[in-house]
């Protein structure tokens, strides 16, 4: 059954040809023309593109209800993860100054700003060009304005330049919330995708680096066995690299395509955690993320007022080491005086109603 959404009043272009007078309203005004949304083929949507209501969830609230309802996210939305826990930890509060390093898409700190008014702020990084534009349009629609959240096109690694820029010597609350978010793994466009078809990028910004399809054809088999393990702890990585290094893979399913023949003999779950790993180790290594990641750490205890409170997500292993070394070394050296002595994981709850959560892991910091 078709959507019975088929058509929008649009006011004719410059280019739209004539509208009889007569057909419109008293006063010869002309009638509104009534253009039907492109047709797809098929009876359902395919591709992410034709998904129309997947990049207008606010005018469809409904469904939007009906997806998180059956413990699903809606394509193109990001849920925050642990969003009380991580509040538990910042414990903003009236008159701070907070930095949401990985804006994404707004969840954590449309919960934050509040808890800072009246008098405080926020800052929002992400360096994704694309999304940030969205989200702090989102944000100014709640309500948010300057005065009391900017958003910056920058990776978290540049938070101390930034700071410094804003002439602030430290902050009182620092969230960073790790890993690839919902809208760019729902857009087959960006190349994170294991499900969908699409060309094989995995940039966090388009605009700079290069594609991961150039990045694996260029790289040889013993440096990518390697990055397998080093980003992905793949046990395959020396069966895989092989096969995978210097080749061209124009899209995302060429490369899954590829590991599941190379796995041919392996089960049907022991393909798709590698497939997954795979693309994990492929994208951090696009993106420089450890690097980035071992630069924000390095630099956090001089971003953070005395008495701040960070609070960092993991979603994998290689991502949760870094954090808990700079951690324990921060506290022994006393640049903090309180750390996570366990990490604090999202409750079953949690993972049935947003499956995403699943391997996050939450560390703070409390700087002395």
């Amino acid at each position: 059954m078709a959507d019975p959404i088929q058509a929008e009043t649009v006011n004719p272009s410059p280019d739209s040809p004539p509208t009889n007078p007569a057909s419109g309203p008293a006063g010869g005004i002309p009638a509104p023309v009534h253009r039907r949304r492109p047709r797809y083929s098929g009876r359902n949507p395919r591709k992410f593109e034709e998904k129309y209501k997947e990049h207008h969830p606010e005018r469809y609230a409904e469904t939007v209800a009906k997806v998180l309802a059956a413990g699903k996210t809606p394509a193109g939305m990001h849920r925050p993860i642990l969003l009380a826990e991580v509040l538990e930890v910042l414990k903003p509060q009236p008159g701070e100054v907070a930095v949401d390093c990985t804006l994404g898409y707004g969840g954590h700190t449309r919960e934050i700003l509040p808890r800072l008014l009246p008098g405080g702020r926020l800052l929002g990084l992400d360096a994704d060009p694309l999304e940030l534009p969205r989200t702090e349009a989102r944000l100014r629609e709640a309500g948010f304005g300057p005065e009391m959240f900017q958003a910056h096109r920058t990776n978290f690694a540049g938070l101390a330049a930034l700071l410094g820029a804003q002439g602030l010597a430290g902050v009182d609350c620092i969230l960073a919330d790790l890993g690839v978010s919902s809208m760019q793994l729902d857009n087959p466009a960006r190349g994170f995708s294991i499900k969908y078809h699409g060309p094989l990028d995995m940039r966090m910004n388009p605009q700079r680096g290069q594609p991961a399809s150039v990045w694996l054809a260029r790289i040889k088999a013993p440096e990518l066995a390697a990055v397998l393990v080093a980003n992905a702890d793949e046990p395959h990585a020396s069966v895989l690299a092989p096969v995978l290094a210097g080749q061209a893979f124009e899209s995302t399913q060429a490369l899954v395509r590829a590991i599941r023949k190379t796995l041919a003999r392996r089960s049907t779950e022991d393909q798709d955690l590698s497939v997954r790993r795979v693309f994990q180790a492929v994208r951090i290594a696009v993106n420089d993320e450890f690097s980035a990641l071992d630069t924000f750490l390095r630099l956090l205890p001089t971003c953070l007022k005395p008495g701040g409170r960070v609070a960092i997500l993991t979603f994998h292993s290689g991502e949760d080491r870094r954090v808990k070394q700079a951690f324990k070394l921060g506290e022994q050296s006393g640049l903090y005086e309180a750390i996570a002595t366990e990490i604090i994981r999202p409750t079953p709850e949690e993972q049935r109603d947003n499956p995403r959560s699943g391997s996050a892991k939450l560390r703070w910091a409390r700087k002395g």
